[in-house]
């Protein structure tokens, strides 16, 4: 994927050279059938993966949080801002070499059409540019 914002670049590098995001499972997921993968933290007072035996699997923690610099940012070098009406536009103007903006789900095809034409007048990348649009077939 092409990186958008080449400023970011070396921050793009670091996003793509850092951890990977470790899947944390449930206590004994992998042994019981009943037991479903998503993540619920241990309370037993016996349980090893509580008390952080070696051998037992790893609990979430602050340490697997991403460094500020690069955290909440996509692939492209851009946060994202939800964007439900025109108005909602006028707050990314100043700050469109940052953010890029995603049309609310909830946002019908005609307020999408305003909406996709604002921000292609102010500059504004938006992410989800093909939804809802109903094209029209050729005969």
């Amino acid at each position: 994927m092409d990186i958008v914002n080449p400023s970011l670049s070396k921050v793009i590098d670091i996003i793509n050279k850092g951890k990977s995001k470790k899947q944390f499972k449930r206590f004994q997921s992998w042994r019981v059938k009943r037991v479903s993968e998503s993540w619920r933290k241990p309370r037993g007072i016996d349980n090893r993966m509580r008390r952080k035996f070696g051998g037992a699997p790893d609990m979430p923690g602050i340490g697997y949080k991403k460094p500020n610099a690069i955290r909440f940012l996509l692939p492209n070098g851009y946060r994202k801002i939800m964007v439900a009406c025109v108005k909602d536009l006028e707050a990314l103007i100043s700050l469109n070499s940052f953010y890029c903006a995603e049309i609310r789900h909830a946002v019908g095809s005609k307020k999408r059409i305003e909406i996709l034409e604002r921000a292609e007048e102010l500059g504004i990348l938006v992410i989800n540019k093909e939804g809802k649009l109903v094209k029209e077939e050729e005969e």
